[in-house]
């Protein structure tokens, strides 16, 4: 058996270079025992960080990445510089009007993050010019610009840096701000005052991202975490009082819940919303009472979810609700739209019921119309649909001429708005900023996303494939290449997934993706059960008990492709991040003699050793998705069976690149490093394994857009090489 001892040389400053070996981790076998099975993990003491030992190896694991990467050094700072040169670096966002302002974002050539600013609306227009967004240009002064917040200034001196709540008082007049200078979601909450720039003295520490506002701007409601990582306490802080005297208006003690709070877009009521990954609850409290009860909308029922909006319909104030409970007596999966009255929200109207080739996902409450997003052919969809003194009008979709798109409803605070801001993208359609205006039907373009350089949309193809599963399930399939490359011989590839949460990835532009696919390679999403493409069915098929469904698919997506002659097994590389890390993973033991490369960014790789530990953040919410495998043999022996970890076999593995952060809380470092520990001393063949660690950065990895540009760099020239395209 071949172990990969491989070795890398890294230049000295002096003209020479160091040879550096593959690190080989120490083994410790420590006992797990669970129904009976016992398993033993040789590699489970790398999850002390404070271990000094643990340290010194991920060291060595950098080390190493970065000799066996050198030659790529080059090819880096090329795709960094397109990137760079693509992108125009001093911009300004779509103003989004909000009271007496209309607020944007500034990014400027040389710094890592955004601006937040706002100027006021002219006072001499009226009518929909009032809701014209004023054209800024970059280099022209904007009369009465107020910068509200300045991310450089706030990330000075720190390594990373994330901007958690960014939350305007409904007068305007205050700011309330969460930073994040670790990478473990753990924010400081601070408050400004807009009028004289001036922070007030209150400032509350360990918050979770969000903050909202009361109507007078008299108390602030924001959230903390427990001892998981898990928001479940709501709290009430007046301002200018002390921390000590912030009041606990809801705890949620079901370590499956996740606890939020927001407003209605009416501004008359304050909402909590407390969800399961199957389950949810709101409360709702009259926005002029912050200090009031708040009052349960529905009592939660097991499995059953809804959410509620406020609105006014022929002069009353109902709720609109979707939810998935049972209508008719079938299970409504793909969720219904009813009206109720707030005082007695059981009381419900049907006003769409259930299609099992629709899923809807939300409605958009205004005070004239509504917008209602959903889902159908694995494609996002809008509709506007108006209201009137009788009631309901008619619903009207918006259509466009895209094979692939994706769609949706953008920021759009006020209640009372005669236009509604949309954004549509495609894989080759860079982002579209446009203003709906329901009453005419027109669609008014206000920017569309800026590409250095030329960028010609029709000198690339979108287009939609479908593979078969085993059982039959046709699987979607995205593609997009650039135009001219010879597609009568298989390609190089890059198979993209995720396939958990019921999440979608749906189309969407990227600049950086431009540097591959300009280089001859083509990408494709290969849309598998778990997520959300095609319906909660979809969904339902892809976790618990079916989760081998999300790896499956993938694979025979990957088998479609070298199959009808798009690519082939030498030329394709797979890439998945934090729950598509897991599908990296699992895919890497069933078929890895299907991929040339696999990128794994911080990989959801062990899963089965997190879930049985209820004390560590985040697992006891997943149970929904995964199962409980401390209460349940089957859902045990299942995930044992899919588990990458506890499955890496004396196998000749692709070439695999594992990207994690130190302190990451969702998915810790310890998994992708037990994972390549074990794959360095089992795999067979020569095939490079590199673990690439960020030791001052969380789950979204780097922070700052530079950063990002040139991690993305090094993973593309990686992939590149992999397949053959470093030279091109």
């Amino acid at each position: 058996m071949a172990l990969d001892t491989g070795t890398g040389t890294i230049p000295n400053p002096d003209g020479g270079s160091a040879v550096v070996t593959a690190p080989i981790a120490k083994t410790v076998p420590a006992e797990r025992v669970h129904h009976g099975d016992t398993f033993v993990d040789e590699y489970e003491w790398l999850r002390d960080k404070e271990n000094p030992e643990v340290i010194e190896y991920l060291t060595a694991e950098n080390a190493y990445t970065d000799a066996q990467t050198a030659h790529l050094r080059p090819l880096r700072e090329k795709i960094f510089d397109e990137i760079k040169a693509r992108t125009q670096e001093t911009d300004l966002s779509v103003p989004t009007r909000m009271g007496k302002y209309w607020y944007y974002s500034r990014s400027f050539e040389g710094k890592q993050y955004s601006v937040h600013c706002r100027c006021p609306v002219a006072s001499n227009v009226e009518g929909i010019d009032a809701w014209t967004p004023p054209q800024l240009e970059v280099g022209t002064e904007i009369p009465g610009e107020q910068i509200l917040l300045d991310s450089n200034e706030q990330a000075k001196g720190h390594d990373f840096f994330a901007l958690g709540a960014f939350s305007l008082s409904h007068d305007g007049n205050l700011l309330a701000y969460s930073v994040d200078t670790v990478g473990d979601e753990r924010y400081v909450l601070r408050f400004k005052d807009l009028g004289t720039g001036e922070l007030l003295a209150d400032e509350i520490t360990g918050t979770a991202p969000g903050a909202t506002w009361s109507l007078d701007g008299s108390h602030i409601f924001y959230q903390t975490v427990d001892e998981s990582w898990r928001p479940d306490t709501v709290w009430r802080h007046r301002l200018g009082t002390a921390n000590d005297a912030d009041v606990q208006v809801f705890h949620e003690p079901d370590e499956r819940y996740w606890v939020s709070i927001g407003a209605t877009r009416s501004e008359k009521y304050l909402m909590i919303w407390v969800g399961s990954k199957i389950t949810t609850e709101g409360w709702v409290l009259e926005s002029d009472d912050p200090e009031g009860d708040f009052r349960v909308i529905l009592p939660r029922r097991e499995g059953v979810e809804y959410s509620a909006e406020h609105a006014v319909v022929g002069g009353e104030d109902r709720f609109l609700i979707l939810h998935n409970d049972v209508v008719d007596g079938v299970k409504a999966e793909n969720f219904v739209l009813v009206d109720a009255p707030v005082a007695d929200p059981s009381k419900m109207t049907l006003l769409i019921g259930h299609r099992d080739d629709v899923r809807i996902e939300d409605i958009d409450c205004f005070a004239d119309h509504l917008v209602l997003s959903y889902r159908r052919e694995a494609l996002t969809r809008v509709a506007v649909w108006p209201l009137t003194e009788a009631g309901y009008g008619e619903r009207r979709e918006l259509e466009f001429d895209l094979e692939l798109f994706s769609v949706g409803s953008g920021a759009n605070p006020e209640w009372e708005q005669p236009t509604l801001r949309i954004g549509l993208t495609s894989f080759i359609t860079p982002l579209q900023v446009s203003d709906y205006v329901p009453a005419t039907g027109e669609l008014l373009l206000r920017k569309e996303q800026p590409v250095l350089g030329g960028y010609d949309p029709n000198d690339y193809e979108q287009h939609r494939d479908w593979a078969v599963a085993a059982d039959g399930t046709r699987i979607p399939i995205s593609l997009v290449w650039k135009k001219g490359i010879d597609t009568s011989t298989p390609k190089p590839l890059l198979l993209y997934g995720y396939g958990s949460y019921e999440a979608s990835i749906d189309p969407s532009f990227s600049v950086s993706r431009l540097s591959m696919l300009d280089r001859g390679m083509m990408f494709a999403v290969a849309h598998v059960r778990g997520g959300g493409e095609m319906g909660r069915l979809w969904y339902e098929n892809g976790k618990t008990l079916t989760k081998k469904n999300t790896f499956t698919d993938f694979v025979s997506c990957a088998k479609h492709l070298i199959d009808t002659g798009v690519t082939s097994a030498d030329a394709m590389v797979a890439d998945g991040g934090s729950a598509g890390g897991l599908l990296m993973g699992a895919v890497a033991n069933l078929a890895p003699e299907l991929f040339v490369g696999i990128l794994a960014n911080v990989p959801f790789v062990d899963p089965l050793t997190s879930i049985l530990d209820p004390s560590l953040p985040l697992t006891v919410i997943e149970w929904d998705e995964w199962g409980n495998p401390l209460a349940d043999k089957d859902v045990y022996d299942y995930m044992k069976s899919y588990a990458p970890y506890e499955n890496v076999t004396a196998a000749d593995y692709p070439a695999i690149l594992a990207v994690t952060s130190l302190n990451d809380t969702r998915v810790l470092y310890v998994e992708p490093a037990k994972w390549v520990a074990k794959l360095r001393a089992t795999k067979t063949g020569d095939a490079p394994l590199l673990l690439k660690t960020e030791m001052s950065a969380g789950h979204g990895g780097v922070s700052g857009r530079y950063e990002k540009w040139k991690e993305v760099a090094f993973e593309y020239a990686w992939m590149l090489d992999v397949v053959g395209l470093a030279d091109a």
